[in-house]
C-alpha cells in the first residue's frame, strides 16, 4: 500500500479555512469554468479495514482552471493506468479525497497490476450532512447535495474537458483509463454531459476505456435515448459498466425523495433490451446477491458495495484489465461475510 496515496483533484467547492481540507460546501461561480481549483494532495494512514482511515496532508501546487503544466505532465508519465473518480452525497471535502484515496488503494490490493492506478477526483460541493440526521430521514440534506450536483454542470463538463486530453495522451502511452462515478455523482455527471457536447460538438479528443457507474442516484431512463442526460456517455466510453442492487438502502431513500426509480436500483429502465442496450457498449452487474460484507453498519453500508465487496472489486477489476467479463445483464454472488 503506498503511503502518502498522491490525489490528485479538481474542486468547485469556495474555500473555507473553518472546514477540515478547508474547502466548504458552497459553490464557486457556476456559470464560470475557470473558478474550478485544480491542485494535488497526499493522504497518508489510509487502511482498508477502515473506511474512514486517511489524513490529509497540504495542498500542492494549486492552480484555476486547469491543473498545472507540470501536474499535468506528472498525471501522463506515471506509467498507471489513470482513475478519475466523481464521489457521491454526503461527502465534505475531507470525506471525498479521503475516499479517492481509499479506492486508488483498495483496487490497487486486488493485486492485479492494471487496477494500480493514479486517481483524480472531482469533489463537488456536497455538505456531508445526509445521514448526520438519522432515524430522522435526512431528506433536506439530501434535497441540497443534489442541487448542488446539479449546479457543478458547467464546472465538471469543463473538467470532462481537461481530463479527455490528458486521457488522449494517457491512452496514446500504451495504459488505459476509467471513469468511475458513485452515487449522487451520476447526478453531477449527468447534469455536465449536455453542457460538454454544447461546448465540444463533436470534438471528444478521447475517450474513457470503461466508466464505471456504482449504485448510481440518477433516474433509471437516464442512458436510454439521446434525449436523455447521460446518453451523450456512450461517446466518450468505450464500455459502460452499471453496477446496482435491490438491497441499496441508500436507493430506496432516494426513491421516496424522488418518486422515480434509481439506476442503482434496478439497472437502467429496459435492461434487457440490446437495441437500446447493445452488449458491445454496456454491461449491467446486478449485486443484490452480494453477501460478502458487513451491511449493516455504517448505514449506508449497503451503498458502498463497490467499496466493500471483494467480489465485486474482482468484476470491477477485470473491466479494468481488460479482461473478459459477462455482458450485458449478469449477476454477481457471494456468500455472507466470513462463511
Amino acid at each position: 500500500m503506498a503511503d502518502p496515496t498522491t490525489v490528485f483533484f479538481a474542486t468547485n467547492r469556495k474555500p473555507d479555512p473553518t472546514k477540515p481540507g478547508r474547502y466548504g460546501a458552497e459553490i464557486v461561480d457556476p456559470t464560470d469554468p475557470g473558478k474550478v481549483l485544480y491542485a494535488v494532495i497526499p493522504v497518508t494512514g489510509v487502511d482498508l479495514s477502515k473506511e474512514a482511515s486517511g489524513q490529509l496532508g497540504a495542498i500542492i501546487e494549486l492552480s484555476e482552471g486547469d491543473f498545472a503544466d507540470s501536474v499535468r505532465a506528472e498525471l501522463t508519465t506515471t506509467g498507471r493506468n489513470l482513475l478519475v473518480f466523481i464521489h457521491g452525497f454526503d461527502n465534505s471535502f475531507e470525506d471525498a479525497i479521503k475516499r479517492a484515496a481509499f479506492n486508488r488503494e483498495w483496487f490497487a490490493a486486488s493485486g492485479m497490476a492494471d487496477a494500480d492506478t493514479t486517481v483524480l477526483a472531482f469533489t463537488w460541493p456536497s455538505a456531508g450532512e445526509t445521514f448526520a440526521s438519522l432515524p430522522d430521514l435526512p431528506q433536506d440534506a439530501y434535497l441540497d447535495d443534489q442541487a448542488m450536483a446539479g449546479q457543478s454542470d458547467v464546472h465538471i463538463a469543463a473538467f470532462l474537458h481537461n481530463v479527455l486530453a490528458l486521457v488522449a495522451r494517457v491512452r496514446a502511452s500504451g495504459k488505459r483509463a476509467f471513469l468511475l462515478t458513485h452515487s449522487m455523482g451520476n447526478r453531477a455527471l449527468a447534469s455536465a454531459i449536455p453542457v460538454f457536447f454544447a461546448a465540444a460538438g463533436a470534438n471528444v479528443p478521447a475517450t474513457f476505456n470503461e466508466a464505471i457507474l456504482a449504485a448510481g442516484d440518477e433516474v433509471h431512463t437516464t442512458l436510454q435515448t439521446a434525449n436523455t442526460a447521460m446518453y451523450g456517455l456512450r461517446e466518450i466510453a468505450d464500455r459502460i459498466s452499471a453496477y446496482c442492487s435491490l438491497r441499496d438502502i441508500a436507493m430506496d431513500l432516494s426513491m421516496a425523495v424522488n418518486k422515480n426509480i434509481r439506476l442503482g436500483y434496478s439497472g437502467p429502465a429496459d435492461r434487457a433490451n440490446t437495441l437500446t442496450y447493445p452488449t458491445a457498449k454496456f454491461r449491467i452487474i446486478d449485486c443484490t446477491e452480494v453477501f460478502d460484507y458487513f451491511g449493516l453498519i455504517p448505514p449506508d453500508a449497503t451503498h458502498q458495495y463497490y467499496r466493500r465487496s471483494r467480489t465485486v472489486r474482482a468484476d470491477i477489476v477485470k473491466a479494468m484489465a481488460g479482461q473478459p467479463v459477462a455482458s450485458g445483464v449478469s449477476s454477481l454472488s457471494a456468500l455472507p461475510f466470513g462463511l
